[in-house]
């Protein structure tokens, strides 16, 4: 598994290198900055799983560093670090997407906790949450839009629709049980459920018909399965 990755925006030289030396040590691969520009330049040309922003710095502040940060990766979590102890601060932080915020002093253990803490929560919401955007075929899936897109145009998805096809598509070639199907989109697998979706099922072979490479397969006595053929 690859290490998680930090980046770590602190301009005392001292506690950055301190932050640094102690992150690593404790497995997090940190990316050490000693100005909001420069983090800011680093956030761009890479991938983090974590920010550490010190809420005073030079050339640009972590609060706005922050900001621009939130813009572009809504969920990438945020810990602001301050010398100041002020409710105006806290406020402001967390107006701006802070997942946290630690007041200096403060001890290694507390942040290793909250950082523990924070991974444990942002990491689980990934898992859970569906991708945005599936393709197949000549078609594309915008879940978060219930859009259909192909080359022949769009086509809005009732939210049923939306959900049928998302977990057929995230399950592209491999076969999905009509029991799981039915108990995760409709709740149970009553028979009248059941008729409904193969309702759906019908509805949703008839758009994929334009593409000849992409079919619904019944698997009787098992499910179905949403293939992608070459050619």
């Amino acid at each position: 598994m690859s290490k998680t990755r930090i980046l770590l925006a602190e301009d005392d030289p001292n506690l950055g290198d301190i932050l640094q030396e102690y992150l690593t040590m404790k497995g997090y691969d940190t990316t050490l900055c000693r100005d909001g520009e420069d983090a800011w330049n680093r956030f761009k040309k890479d991938t983090f799983q974590l920010c550490i922003l010190d809420v005073m710095m030079p050339k640009k502040d972590g609060f706005s560093l922050g900001k621009e940060i939130k813009k572009i990766e809504e969920d990438l979590p945020i810990i602001y670090l301050t010398a100041k102890n002020l409710k105006e601060d806290v406020i402001s932080g967390l107006k701006i997407g802070a997942d946290d915020y630690i007041t200096k002093p403060f001890s290694m253990e507390e942040l290793l906790l909250r950082i523990a803490a924070i991974l444990r929560r942002t990491q689980t919401k990934t898992e859970s949450k569906p991708l945005k955007t599936y393709t197949f075929g000549g078609f594309t899936l915008h879940y978060d839009r219930q859009l259909l897109e192909s080359n022949t145009g769009e086509h809005k998805l009732t939210s049923k629709e939306n959900e049928l096809l998302r977990l057929l598509a995230s399950e592209l070639n491999q076969t999905v049980s009509r029991s799981h199907a039915l108990k995760l989109i409709w709740g149970d697998d009553s028979y009248f459920n059941a008729r409904s979706m193969d309702v759906y099922l019908s509805k949703i072979r008839k758009l994929l018909k334009d593409d000849p490479k992409v079919q619904i397969i019944t698997l009787h006595g098992e499910g179905f399965k949403l293939v992608e053929t070459g050619g």
